[in-house]
């Protein structure tokens, strides 16, 4: 438990799942689930520890490729959504000494319209009270070198498309799929970016059968 101020490189907010999966014993595997940004700390995760993941699970996240820098996707999203998307995102520096760290701290709109729009109002009401800034890490992200096909590359991967999500849109998350290619895909009809609000029996399902599959 950090604030953002405190964490200055990608690797360093990914500390708490390396350091689990350090401590997993020889021959044991879990199965990861990244979730929007968590999708870009599972990549990381399986370029580090590919021998202990049995598969990786990308649900309506960030899926980075090995052809180009890391911070590629989240590149192309930002290019491909016009600046106005953004609604009352506020977007921020949070080190003095290094300017282009820059936090994210998500709007009440932002969290009304493209978040949460189809996810009950009890968990939009508790997000807004839990909200708290973040940082996509794109400056170290482009710095760092590409995964390599040896390490994430050699991961199996399930994407699972959601297909209302308006903070990834359906379209950019089908490019991902095609750009970095998928073993796996699936989707979940009615599914807003806060799939685990709106639709969680059906994701609870889904990676119920990626379990039984993979495990």
């Amino acid at each position: 438990m950090k604030k953002i101020e405190d964490v200055e490189t990608f690797e360093e907010y990914s500390e708490p799942l390396l350091d689990f999966l350090a401590s997993l014993q020889p021959k044991e595997k879990v199965i990861l689930v990244g979730h929007s940004l968590g999708g870009m700390n599972v990549a990381l995760a399986a370029e580090k520890f590919p021998n202990k993941i049995a598969v990786a699970v990308f649900v309506t996240a960030f899926m980075p490729d090995t052809t180009h820098k890391p911070s590629f996707v989240m590149d192309q999203c930002t290019e491909r959504t016009p600046a106005e998307a953004g609604l009352d995102n506020q977007y921020f520096p949070f080190s003095t000494s290094q300017r282009h760290l820059t936090a994210l701290l998500f709007g009440p709109k932002f969290l009304t319209l493209k978040l949460y729009q189809l996810s009950p109002p009890e968990d939009l009401e508790q997000a807004s009270t839990l909200i708290r800034p973040v940082s996509l890490f794109l400056h170290d992200l482009s710095e760092a070198d590409n995964f390599s096909a040896k390490g994430y590359g050699s991961v199996k991967r399930v994407y699972v498309i959601c297909d209302e999500d308006l903070a990834i849109p359906v379209e950019f998350q089908r490019w991902m799929i095609e750009n970095s290619g998928a073993d796996e895909v699936m989707e979940i009809k009615g599914a807003d970016h806060m799939v685990m609000f709106s639709k969680p029996q059906e994701l609870s399902q889904c990676l119920s059968e990626i379990a039984k599959k993979h495990a």
